[in-house]
Formats: structure tokens, C-alpha cells, sequence
């Protein structure tokens, strides 16, 4: 497909059909997002994959416990995979204090922004696209109950996930009540050599 096709065709997908996904298309979404920026190279990241019923049903246990039937996108607990991005600061602490970098110790505070949750989040879009591209839907969500995935999971503490990716072929869902805003125009969010 066309790279601006995959642009123009990504949205987040809420219902998903009865039918895997190939081990092989799952690798390459994951060797995809291996090629995301990071800082330094650090590569300050993990995907926990959840690919059968157990595992999954885990996961929808852990972060969505209640009434899931009720809920207005209930095609997302559907997803025959679900990934979990995870970011690690550690690594980006680790790799700025060697010797080809500037600084000497890990201290968090010389870092503006948090590029391991940034970076993180680039291989995420790289696994959305890569979805789009493969003829899947993909929804990415928040998990707002961290700690009971990891311990769900046996995820360390240093380990931190910026959300998750359901994964599957799409079934006919309705659109988001937020798509009726429309998108910005390039005009209102664009400044040209100054604000």
C-alpha cells in the first residue's frame, strides 16, 4: 500500500471480526516499531504480547474488570492480540552516563522531557501503521490500572506502560463521537517561523 494511503487510512478501530492474526504479521509489526527514533539509541523499551484467549481475558480482567458488556465499544475486548508498549527511563539514564555522551551520572532532571515514554510512543505509531498496512485494525488505549496489569503480568516497576494496541481484523463499528469535531486545519496549528 502507499505510504500516504496508510496515513489516510489509520483510525482507531473498535470492533474486531472472530479471526487470528498470523504470527508473521505480528512480527513484523514488532520489528517495525524496532526502527522508531530513540534517543541515543537507547531503545528504552518492551512489548509485552498477548496473542490467545487466556492471555488476553488476563488483560481485559486486569485493566477493564467490570461490565465490559455494557460498555459502549464492547468489540475492543474481542482483539485476538493485544501489545503492550512499555517504556524504561532506565536505559536512557544508563546510556547518557557512557562515555561517548556528555554526562556522567544518571541524574532524571537534565532531561526536558521524558523521550523514554516519547520513543516509546514512536514504535507505537510504527506498529499502528504497520497494521493499516497489513489490512488490520488497530486501537491504541490507556491503562489507567498499571499495577494490577503488572501484577497480572509479573511486569517490573521500572517498567512502565504508555498504553496498549488491540490488534485484529476490523469489524463494522461506529465511529467515535469525537470524530464529528473533524480535524484541525493545517492553518490553526501550524506557525511558520514564529508563533
Amino acid at each position: 500500500m502507499d505510504f500516504q494511503q496508510v496515513v489516510d487510512r489509520r483510525r482507531m478501530v473498535r470492533n474486531f471480526a472472530d479471526k487470528p492474526v498470523p504470527p508473521e504479521i505480528v512480527e513484523r509489526l514488532l520489528q517495525n516499531a524496532l526502527h522508531a527514533p530513540s534517543a541515543g539509541f537507547s531503545q528504552g523499551w518492551a512489548f509485552l504480547v498477548l496473542q490467545d484467549e487466556e492471555e488476553t481475558g488476563r488483560f481485559w480482567d486486569a485493566v477493564f474488570p467490570r461490565e465490559r458488556e455494557k460498555f459502549r465499544w464492547a468489540g475492543m475486548f474481542s482483539a485476538p492480540v493485544i501489545i503492550v508498549p512499555l517504556s524504561h527511563k532506565r536505559a536512557y539514564l544508563d546510556r547518557y552516563a557512557e562515555p561517548d555522551k556528555r554526562w556522567t551520572d544518571r541524574d532524571e532532571n537534565r532531561w526536558p522531557v521524558p523521550y523514554w515514554d516519547i520513543d516509546t510512543g514512536f514504535a507505537s505509531l510504527l506498529m499502528l501503521l504497520t497494521a493499516v498496512d497489513e489490512g488490520l485494525g488497530a486501537l491504541f488505549f490507556g491503562i489507567f490500572k498499571p499495577d494490577d496489569f503488572r501484577a497480572a503480568f509479573g511486569v517490573p516497576d521500572e517498567y512502565v506502560p504508555i498504553g496498549a494496541i488491540a490488534l485484529g481484523y476490523p469489524a463494522p463499528d461506529k465511529p467515535a463521537h469525537s470524530l464529528k469535531r473533524g480535524r484541525r486545519p493545517v492553518d490553526d496549528v501550524v506557525h511558520r517561523g514564529r508563533w
